[in-house]
C-alpha cells in the first residue's frame, strides 16, 4: 500500500478533487473465493455492512472466511470525491476511508457478530493511520444502513472501551456515521489476499488483543 506522510487531517468538501460521473472501471467477475457476484442487487434475505479498519486488502480477508458472510468487496466511502481512484484515495484528497463491504445472511451470522470482528481486527484508536500505514484513507469507521444497525454500532464501540482502556490505550476514534455513496475499488483490488492472487501480499491490519465482550453468533436462527 501507498505510505502517505502528508493527508492526516480531512480535506473540507471544497477542496476535495472532482472526480468523474462514471466509474473508470468496471466490475465483471465473480468473487474470487465465494464466488458469488460482487454488486448487487442482492438476493432477498441478505443485508449489507460496510466498514473501514486500514488497509483493505486484509480487512476484506477478515470478514470473507466468516460463515454467512455471501460476498465482499472493497471500495471507498466516507469522502467527497465521486467514483474515485485508488492513487486519488491515496492522496487524502478525496476524504474517502478504504472501507469492506460485507454482504451476509443474518439468519447465519448477526450484524453484532460482523461487529465483533471488526473491532478485534484492527486498532480503532489510531485516528488516521493504522499501524504504519498512515492517512486519512486509514481511518476506522463504521458505516451504517439503519438505525438498528447505529445503535449496535455504538453499543459495541461503548462495551470495547473499557478493555482497549485496561491495555493503556486511548478513547476510541472510529467515525460511526449513515453509510453514503459507496465506490468500488478496481478489479485487482478485490479478494487482494486470495490464494487465486496474492496469498503472501502486505497486510497491515492487526488487532490489539482486546476482546470485544459482546456480539456472539445468533443460536436461535
Amino acid at each position: 500500500m501507498l505510505f502517505n506522510r502528508h493527508k492526516t487531517s480531512l480535506v473540507p468538501a471544497d477542496q476535495a478533487l472532482p472526480g468523474r460521473p462514471a466509474p473508470a472501471f468496471t466490475l465483471r467477475e465473480p468473487h474470487t473465493v465465494l464466488g458469488h457476484p460482487l454488486t448487487g442487487p442482492y438476493p432477498d434475505g441478505l443485508e449489507v455492512a460496510d466498514f473501514g479498519l486500514g488497509c483493505f486488502w486484509g480487512a476484506e480477508r477478515t470478514f470473507w472466511r466468516l460463515p454467512g458472510v455471501w460476498t465482499t468487496l472493497v471500495g471507498y466511502q466516507g469522502g467527497h470525491t465521486p467514483n474515485p481512484t485508488y492513487e486519488e484515495v491515496c492522496s487524502g484528497l478525496t476524504g474517502h476511508t478504504e472501507a469492506v463491504r460485507v454482504v451476509y445472511d443474518p439468519a447465519v451470522v448477526s450484524y453484532e457478530r460482523l461487529l465483533k470482528t471488526f473491532w478485534e481486527a484492527h486498532d480503532p484508536t489510531q485516528g488516521n493511520r493504522q499501524g504504519n500505514d498512515v492517512g486519512t484513507q486509514y481511518r476506522s469507521a463504521v458505516y451504517t444502513h439503519s438505525p438498528a444497525q447505529a445503535a449496535a454500532a455504538t453499543a459495541t464501540r461503548d462495551a470495547f472501551q473499557p478493555a482497549l482502556t485496561a491495555l493503556g490505550l486511548g478513547p476510541v476514534t472510529t467515525e460511526i456515521a449513515p453509510a453514503g455513496p459507496f465506490y468500488p475499488a478496481e478489479p485487482y483490488h478485490q479478494q487482494y489476499l486470495s490464494d487465486a492472487k496474492n496469498p503472501n501480499g502486505y497486510c497491515g491490519l492487526g488487532g490489539t488483543g482486546a476482546s470485544c465482550p459482546i456480539g456472539v453468533a445468533r443460536t436461535d436462527a
